[in-house]
C-alpha cells in the first residue's frame, strides 16, 4: 500500500488506477455495484454536473441519505475537487437538518427519497441543485445557478474536507472542521493496525454519516483495493445473517450494541435450552467458548478476521467471552475530532478491558492525573486532530490548544505497555460524599448484566445514584400497567436490580433508587445514550 497521501484526491487517482477492473463499492442484494475504474468516471462527471450549478471549490455541499454505494460517489465528488461535505446522519429530526444546512451554509443537497420530505421546503428552495443517491438523478434545481462556471480544485493537505456535526453525549451541535491531512492519517493509522489488501470483503452496516464508519469502513478499504458492500436496510438479525452467508466478509465495523444483542439474545439462550451446553458451563466454560466460538465465526460466513468494535465502551461480560471464544474482534477508541482514531488494536493485540495503544501518528497524554488512580484526562496530538468547530471560535478554544494538543473529555489510565483503559467522560463523572470519583459507566455496566435489561443510565439527583433501566421487548406488558398485578411485578423487579446492583458494587457506587423507562433511550449515532437528556428528567413511568 502507498502510504503518502496527502489528499482524498491522492487517494482517488492513485486506487482508481491501481485497482481499476475491482469492484469498489456494491450493495448486498447486487442492484448496484462500481468498479474502481466506473467509479473514478461517475465521480468526475457528478464533479462536473456540481460545477455547471456554479458550486465552486470550498462550497459546502450536505449529504442526507442511507448507506448505498452512491453514498461515497457523493463524498468523492465533493471532496476529492476540493468543495467541503457535510455529511448529516438518517436520524436528524427536520429541525436538526434545518440547523445544520443553514449554519454550514451548504449550497447543494444528496438526498435520498426517502429522506427528502424531512428537508424543509424553504431550505430547498435554497440550494443550486438536489440530487438522489438512489439514481443520481437532478430532484429540483435552481435554474439561475445553471451557470456552467464552477470551479473545482486540487486539495491539498491542510484544506478542509468536511464538517460532521456532532451533539454527541452533551448537547448543543458542533460542526467538526476536518481536513484532508486528517483522513489521510486516518488511513495510515488503520493500515499500521489492521492490514487489509484488495482481497478483503467490508461488510458496512454503521452510518456512513459519522466518522467512524466514513473513515474506517470507507475510505481505508478503498485505498487498499477492497471492497466494500452496503445492506439497503437496517441490521436486523433477518437482514444482517442472510448477507453474512453471502457475502462471507473477511472485515466489519460494529458498535458493542450489536455484538451485545447477538451474546444476550442469541448465546446465552442457546447455552441455558441445551442441557450439554450447560452441563459444559459448568465443567469446562473455555471448551464451551470455543466451540460456541466456533459457531460463531461460521454465523459470520468464516472468513471473518477483524472485528472492530467502536464508538462505546464493550460489555466487560461479552469481551470475556469473546476472547475465550478467539473470536477476532479488536476494541479502537477515537473521536469525530480526530477522524477519529486516536487508540486502536488488532485481534492479536488486545488485551481485557483497554482500547490498545496509540494509533500510528498520534500521541497521547494523561493530564490532572489522579496520583491514587492513575487516571487522568486524555490529551492528543497529531495529524489526525481536527482544524477546530465550524464558526465557534468559543468551543474550540476550550478543546484545542495554540500548539495542537486537543483535550478529548474522556478519563483513563494506561499500563506499562502502553495500553489505555477508558473510565469515563469527564462531563459524567460524579463527585462522591467523600470527594471520590463515580464512573456511572461501570455501575451500568453491572446493571446490563442482570437478565432482561436492555440498556440503562445512572443519574445523580439530590445528591444520590438512580439508576434508569430499559427492559427487553416483552418483558413488561404496557397494556396492563394501571392494574394491581403489574405495579406489584414492576416494583418487584426494581427492588431486585437495586439489591442486585448495591451487592456487586463498592460502598460510594450503590444506587438509591430505580426508574423504569418505557421507550429506549435516546442515542448518537454511536449508540451512546444522550446522557443530557436525562439529567433531570424524571422517568415517564415513575411520575404517573
Amino acid at each position: 500500500m502507498r502510504h503518502n497521501f496527502d489528499s482524498l484526491a491522492d487517494v482517488l487517482n492513485y486506487t482508481t488506477q491501481k485497482y481499476s477492473r475491482r469492484t469498489a463499492f456494491c450493495s448486498v442484494d447486487g442492484d448496484s455495484s462500481y468498479t474502481f475504474s466506473s467509479f473514478s468516471d461517475i465521480c468526475r462527471r457528478q464533479s462536473r454536473l456540481l460545477s455547471n450549478f456554479g458550486i465552486n471549490a470550498g462550497d459546502k455541499v450536505a449529504i442526507l441519505s442511507q448507506n448505498m454505494p452512491n453514498w461515497p460517489v457523493a463524498f468523492f465528488a465533493v471532496t476529492a475537487f476540493g468543495r467541503i461535505a457535510v455529511p448529516m446522519l438518517t436520524e436528524l429530526t427536520t429541525n436538526e437538518i434545518t440547523n445544520i444546512l443553514t449554519h454550514s451554509e451548504s449550497k447543494a443537497l444528496y438526498v435520498s427519497r426517502r429522506l427528502y420530505s424531512k428537508v424543509p421546503e424553504d431550505i430547498l428552495a435554497r440550494m443550486h441543485v438536489v440530487i438522489a443517491t438512489e439514481d443520481l438523478s437532478i430532484l429540483r434545481a435552481d435554474g439561475t445557478s445553471y451557470t456552467c462556471d464552477g470551479k473545482p480544485s486540487n486539495p491539498i493537505a491542510d484544506d478542509l474536507a468536511c464538517i460532521i456535526y456532532t451533539s454527541g453525549t452533551t448537547g448543543a451541535a458542533k460542526g467538526v472542521m476536518l481536513t484532508h491531512k486528517n483522513f489521510c492519517a486516518n488511513i495510515y493509522a488503520s493500515w499500521i493496525a489492521a492490514p487489509a489488501t484488495r482481497r478483503d470483503v467490508f461488510l458496512s452496516i454503521l452510518p456512513l454519516g459519522h466518522t467512524y464508519e466514513m473513515t474506517v469502513g470507507m475510505l481505508y478499504p478503498f485505498s487498499t483495493g477492497a471492497r466494500v458492500c452496503y445492506l439497503n436496510k437496517p441490521p436486523t438479525p433477518s437482514v444482517l445473517l442472510p448477507a453474512l452467508k453471502k457475502l462471507r466478509p473477511t472485515m466489519m465495523l460494529s458498535v458493542p450494541l450489536v455484538i451485545e444483542k447477538i451474546y444476550k439474545s442469541s448465546i446465552l439462550p442457546t447455552i441455558s435450552k441445551s442441557k450439554f451446553l450447560s452441563w459444559l458451563d459448568k465443567t469446562s466454560h473455555s471448551l464451551l467458548c470455543l466451540l460456541v466460538g466456533m459457531r460463531l465465526k461460521q454465523t459470520f460466513g468464516g472468513r471473518i478476521h477483524f472485528f472492530g468494535i467502536g464508538g462505546a465502551k464493550l460489555d466487560a461480560e461479552v469481551e470475556a467471552f469473546l476472547a475465550k471464544a478467539k473470536f477476532p474482534y479488536a476494541i479502537g477508541y477515537g473521536l469525530t475530532e480526530t477522524a477519529p482514531l486516536i487508540c486502536n488494536a488488532n485481534p492479536h493485540q488486545t488485551h481485557l478491558g483497554t482500547t490498545g495503544i496509540a494509533a500510528a501518528g498520534v500521541t497521547i497524554r494523561l493530564d490532572n492525573v489522579n496520583p491514587q488512580t492513575g487516571e487522568g484526562e486524555i490529551v492528543v496530538k497529531g495529524d489526525n486532530v481536527m482544524m477546530g468547530y465550524y464558526k465557534d471560535y468559543e468551543r474550540t478554544q476550550q478543546v484545542l490548544s495554540a500548539d495542537g494538543w486537543l483535550r478529548t473529555g474522556d478519563l483513563a489510565s494506561v499500563d506499562k505497555r502502553g495500553r489505555y483503559s477508558i473510565k469515563g467522560r469527564l462531563g459524567s463523572v460524579i463527585l462522591g460524599p467523600s470527594g471520590e470519583n463515580i464512573y456511572p459507566e461501570e455501575i451500568e455496566n453491572v446493571i446490563n448484566n442482570i437478565n432482561d435489561i436492555n440498556e440503562s443510565l445512572v443519574v445523580e439527583r439530590d445528591g444520590h445514584l438512580v439508576a434508569l433501566v430499559h427492559f427487553n421487548d416483552n418483558v413488561l406488558d404496557w397494556n396492563y400497567e394501571n392494574q394491581d398485578r403489574f405495579i406489584e411485578d414492576l416494583e418487584r423487579r426494581k427492588q431486585d436490580i437495586l439489591d442486585f446492583v448495591n451487592a456487586h458494587v463498592n460502598r460510594s457506587s450503590r444506587i438509591k433508587e430505580v426508574e423504569v423507562e418505557k421507550q429506549p433511550f435516546a442515542k448518537t449515532a454511536t449508540m451512546k445514550i444522550k446522557r443530557f437528556l436525562y439529567k433531570d428528567k424524571q422517568s415517564e413511568t415513575d411520575s404517573k
